[in-house]
């Protein structure tokens, strides 16, 4: 049966704290795994979450801050000690080559799979599945950071009410769906345009164009809020948003879940981030993300 949801491995900033641990996110898209921003402590959390290394198609890391990096020493060690049997991919900024380098070989270990690097320098498609196109938008950070976004292809649902109209039934359904006409009857006058579902994974960043591409029309939002919207100077000087900022991304982009993430160690009331994104006039379905949660994506519509 295929699953889709957000398993919330960390959800700190810069810091870990009591209660929350570094960045760390897995996308479960039906039989893959994809891995956003392994932070340190990621492995530990896997454990803790039930997600194997076997669990992993791809690494996406949006930018090399260690709070978003330092996992992957020890993923990608972990993922060779299993002996993963399928390629692993990792995308991550070129610019920080050096750092993905040190971090894939910082200790001795021996290399049991084939990890694909494939470093990212401009917008654009990454890669292209019969489930999704993966795709990267530049945001506006300190250190250069790029946003992950996954489209689902649209499909056909096919319509009972109009497939009794014209007599098709049983397997002429399927012959039907695969040939695209059947007796002169066109797959199109027997079904609607089934949209595809969107997910996006936007991390540290200022406002900027790349952030709203990447929401646009998204079923599931996982977008950082580090700081409440009394600190927006500092969000500014850091390259950081508000909870009330990301909330109206949210609003405006048409967003069907929201879940808020990437905290700082300042705040201890997590109830301030829903209640400032409820005032920015988000109405959609909203989380504030804790470690180890899980959040499913919404129901087609």
């Amino acid at each position: 049966m295929s699953v889709r949801e957000l398993v919330v491995l960390g959800t700190a900033s810069q810091v870990p704290t009591r209660h929350r641990n570094h960045n760390g996110y897995l996308l479960r898209w039906d039989g893959e795994g994809l891995l956003f921003d392994p932070g340190e402590g990621t492995q530990r959390q896997m454990l803790r979450a039930g997600v194997a290394a076997h669990d992993l198609n791809r690494i996406c890391v949006t930018h090399f801050h260690g709070d978003h990096s330092l996992g992957l020493a020890g993923v990608i060690q972990r993922i060779n000690l299993d002996q993963v049997p399928h390629r692993v991919t990792a995308h991550y900024p070129r610019s920080g080559q050096r750092f993905f380098d040190r971090l894939r070989y910082a200790t001795a270990y021996r290399e049991t799979v084939a990890l694909t690097e494939a470093p990212v320098d401009a917008d654009g498609v990454l890669a292209t599945t019969p489930a999704y196109t993966l795709e990267a938008r530049r945001l506006s950070h300190p250190v250069e950071s790029y946003g992950y976004r996954l489209v689902e292809p649209d499909a056909r649902r096919m319509l009972p009410d109009r497939l009794a109209a014209h007599g098709i039934k049983g397997p002429d359904v399927g012959r039907l769906q695969r040939e695209g006409v059947l007796g002169g009857v066109r797959v199109e006058d027997v079904s609607e345009t089934r949209r595809g579902q969107r997910f996006a994974f936007v991390m540290d960043t200022r406002l900027c164009d790349g952030v709203h591409a990447l929401a646009e029309g998204c079923d599931l939002l996982v977008i950082e809020s580090t700081f409440l919207d009394e600190d927006a100077g500092l969000a500014a000087e850091h390259g950081h948003l508000t909870a009330g900022q990301a909330a109206r991304v949210a609003r405006d982009a048409g967003v069907r879940h929201l879940v808020l993430t990437h905290f700082s160690q300042r705040y201890t009331e997590p109830a301030d981030f829903e209640r400032q994104a409820r005032e920015a006039g988000f109405e959609g379905e909203l989380t504030v993300a804790r470690d180890l949660l899980r959040v499913p994506l919404p129901k087609r519509r």
